[in-house]
């Protein structure tokens, strides 16, 4: 039985992804061996990583003074290298939610912080849009997408200094400019992959200026010169990476991926403002197309576990609230069908129609 899916990560990936990448798992390319036994110096997983990292650049249409990285660790190993390589007094940090908290922290042992903005007087439910950039600093650091309380921001802001900006759960929803950005960086697993890989788009010149040693692995210009093979990366994850950035490219690349996630963020959100029972929790003019949060109304707080129950009866699966904030949480990923949005909106409305 089909299972919709609306984990927040790992995410939902396309039906033909996961068979190229089972295939791969018994014969990469008919040459006799895994994708998960294949040396990383070899001819054929070269030959992977380089086509994952060229339609990376595609599809993003990043400069060429830009170079582009697989690496392990998760974002959260990025809230350390970021300010270990480019932290030298001062950074600033707009403050949207948990991970950018947890960013601030890490950066915290490196220098000084100026949170310049942040969200949390109403507990990360809006985006900041009054700040002023401190000139001083040697970046500014965003997060565009809250996954956990679910807000986002949708456009590229204009920055005098280095900007630098974690779109793990954002990242091919839109198209993005990079040229404004020094450092993109994420996980792969809400929108592009598996858990166990990490992009980033860095700029050439943004190195090279702090003052410290850096250690090997954490340094940027380590896996720039060796084209993200300093040690072992995770194969098996990159190959599937890049069957995913092939799916994105053959319906249309970033704008057709836009296209539908407002077009299915919309249809959820319809539903949750024309009901009886769910409400939103969010600002509406900063409501996240990738991870729709919302509630049950005070009235039917109660209701919370049948409505759980209720979906997973019709094989909806992932809309529990983070664990941190409750309530019900849709995560809207590239690999999201309207089918799956179909059937989770008819739930809520069946699920009113019995309760209400």
């Amino acid at each position: 039985m089909k299972k919709h899916i609306f984990n927040a990560g790992p995410c939902k990936l396309p039906r033909i992804v996961l068979e190229n990448t089972s295939k791969a798992i018994l014969d990469l390319e008919k040459c006799g061996l895994s994708i998960m036994e294949v040396s990383h110096r070899s001819k054929e997983f070269q030959a992977v990583i380089d086509e994952a990292m060229d339609l990376f650049k595609e599809l993003l249409n990043i400069p060429d003074n830009y170079s582009v990285l697989f690496l392990g660790g998760g974002a959260s190993t990025q809230f350390c290298m970021i300010p270990y390589n480019l932290l030298n007094k001062k950074a600033a940090y707009i403050n949207t939610g948990a991970w950018s908290t947890k960013a601030i922290k890490e950066a915290k042992l490196f220098g000084e912080v100026d949170v310049i903005a942040s969200s949390e007087d109403k507990g990360f439910t809006y985006v900041p849009k009054e700040y002023n950039i401190p000139a001083d600093a040697d970046y500014l650091h965003i997060t565009s997408n809250n996954t956990i309380k679910g807000t986002e921001l949708k456009y590229d802001i204009d920055c005098n200094i280095p900007l630098i900006a974690d779109m793990s759960s954002d990242i091919m929803s839109r198209p993005v400019d990079v040229s404004k950005y020094d450092i993109i960086y994420g996980g792969c697993q809400k929108n592009i992959g598996p858990a166990g890989v990490t992009f980033v788009v860095i700029k050439d010149g943004i190195l090279g200026k702090v003052d410290r040693a850096i250690p090997t692995m954490l340094n940027y210009e380590t896996h720039i010169k060796k084209g993200s093979m300093f040690n072992t990366p995770p194969c098996s994850a990159i190959f599937t990476v890049k069957e995913t950035l092939k799916w994105i490219k053959s319906l249309g690349g970033v704008k057709e991926m836009e296209k539908r996630a407002i077009e299915k963020s919309d249809m959820i959100y319809n539903a949750i403002d024309n009901s009886k029972m769910f409400v939103g929790t969010v600002a509406k003019e900063d409501r996240s197309r990738m991870n729709i949060c919302f509630v049950l109304k005070d009235e039917y707080k109660e209701k919370e576990a049948d409505f759980l129950k209720f979906t997973a009866e019709r094989n909806i699966v992932g809309i529990k609230g983070h664990r941190s904030v409750g309530g019900f949480r849709a995560s809207n990923y590239n690999a999201c069908e309207m089918e799956d949005v179909e059937a989770l909106v008819k739930a809520m409305k069946d699920f009113e129609v019995k309760y209400a």
